[in-house]
Formats: structure tokens, C-alpha cells, sequence
């Protein structure tokens, strides 16, 4: 069985769909310390001016808070911004909003408090769009684990029972495969390869990559996902 394990994320960006679409079960990693300056809670959607970047506000407490416990700043008013930066700004011409974009801007018609349930739910919107039925739990529910870095991720991936772990390229220079070599788990390389598409607010030759995985779902509808997975398999 294959697992990939991956801190909750805002939003999305194709990577980490793809990570979740190619593994036999999915791990929110939730129970660690929330990066500040990371993309836990922003990320980009396409504008005809270029790329528009949305951030979760959130509350500053001591730097060793965990990503589970990570509370939104509810005062700053973001909900009606990200709605209308994604329903007016940026798609509302795009060719799926009419099927899909209603679902999207769904998740704002709640007022949110807690940044990993935000996050996971845009993963789930995004994940039931595309018809990715990859089973979803999170760190936090797994029980108590001893170790950190490689052994922490090496630690859950056995709890699970994964005989292989998907991990990211970004990862390679600080996973240790000896780790996860004794819990009998092999470590296995992402190798990412981002799908190109048309983008309807922008030329030809302007094309944005890394984008929020919204941008390829309201430009390609539901079958985008048959893109991702075409550009995996030229790699």
C-alpha cells in the first residue's frame, strides 16, 4: 500500500492533488508545527494581470504551535474577499464556473475558526470535483508518535501499514531512506511534472503554473484531472 503524508493546505496547488491521486491512502499532517511564511494558509489563483494571492489570516501565538490547534483571525474579514476575488476578479467568465462555481465558493458560507478544518476541506472540494476517491485521515487521529522529521513521517506511513511512501522532490535532501528502509517502508519520488493548459484570462504564451488546483478544475472542468495524470505518465 501506498501513502503519501503532507501538512494540510489552503487551497491546494496541483502537486499536492496529484501526490493524493496517485496514493492508496492520504495523511493530513496536522499534529506538527505550523510554518509561519508557508502555504498552510494562502496560495494563488490566475488574474488576466498575473498571478492574485489569497491568505488566511490567522492568529499569532508562541512558534511552537501545532497546525491542528491554529486558529484564523476571524477579524480581519477575509471570507467575502476570497469569495469575491474567486466568484467576480478572477472566474467568474471562466468556462466551468456556471457547473462548478457555486460549489467552490461554498466553503465561505461558513464562518471559519479553524485553519486545518479550512484546509482540508478545500482539499476535499477539490478531490471530490476531480472524482479523486483516495481515503483521507489525519495525523492528530493516528495516536501518539516518538519520532521527528524523517522518523516521524517513517513512524506514521508504518502505522497505516504502507509498504511505500510518496514523497515529494522538495523532500529529498533531508529524508533518510535508511529510516524508512527499518520500519519496511520504501521511500518513493514524486517527480512532479506540471500539466499545461489554456488558462482563459491569459494568452497562449502566459501560461501561470503553480496555481491553486481551482485554476484547472474552472478552466477544464472535471476531466483536468486526466491532464494531470497524462503529464505524470510522459514523465
Amino acid at each position: 500500500m501506498r501513502v503519501a503524508i503532507h501538512q494540510p493546505h489552503y487551497l491546494p496547488w496541483l502537486g499536492l492533488i496529484d501526490k493524493i491521486d496517485r496514493s492508496d491512502l492520504f495523511v493530513h499532517l496536522d499534529h506538527v508545527q505550523y510554518e509561519r511564511r508557508g502555504w498552510q494558509n494562502r496560495n494563488y489563483i490566475a488574474a488576466k494581470g498575473g498571478p492574485v494571492m489569497l491568505t488566511v489570516p490567522v492568529v499569532q501565538h508562541s512558534r511552537g504551535e501545532l497546525i491542528k490547534d491554529k486558529q484564523i483571525d476571524t477579524a480581519q474579514g477575509w471570507i467575502e474577499k476570497h469569495r469575491r476575488a474567486i466568484a467576480h476578479f478572477c472566474y467568474r467568465n471562466a468556462p466551468y464556473w456556471p457547473e462548478l462555481g457555486q460549489d467552490i465558493v461554498g466553503i465561505y458560507d461558513r464562518e471559519w475558526t479553524n485553519l486545518a478544518e479550512l484546509a482540508i476541506t478545500s482539499t476535499d472540494l477539490i478531490l471530490k470535483q476531480f472524482g479523486v476517491n483516495t481515503p483521507c485521515v489525519r495525523s492528530s487521529e493516528l495516536g501518539e508518535f516518538t519520532g521527528q522529521k524523517s522518523e516521524l513521517i517513517a513512524q506514521i506511513a508504518a502505522k497505516v501499514g504502507a509498504t511505500a511512501m510518496l514523497s515529494g522532490d522538495g523532500a529529498r535532501g533531508y529524508m533518510d531512506e535508511d529510516v524508512f528502509r527499518e520500519l519496511g517502508v520504501t521511500l518513493e519520488w514524486q517527480n512532479f511534472q506540471h500539466p499545461t493548459y489554456t488558462q482563459f484570462c491569459r494568452a497562449e504564451d502566459e501560461f501561470l503554473p503553480r496555481m491553486a488546483a481551482i485554476d484547472l478544475l474552472l478552466n477544464k472542468g472535471p476531466d483536468g484531472i486526466n491532464l494531470l495524470r497524462a503529464a505524470r505518465a510522459e514523465s
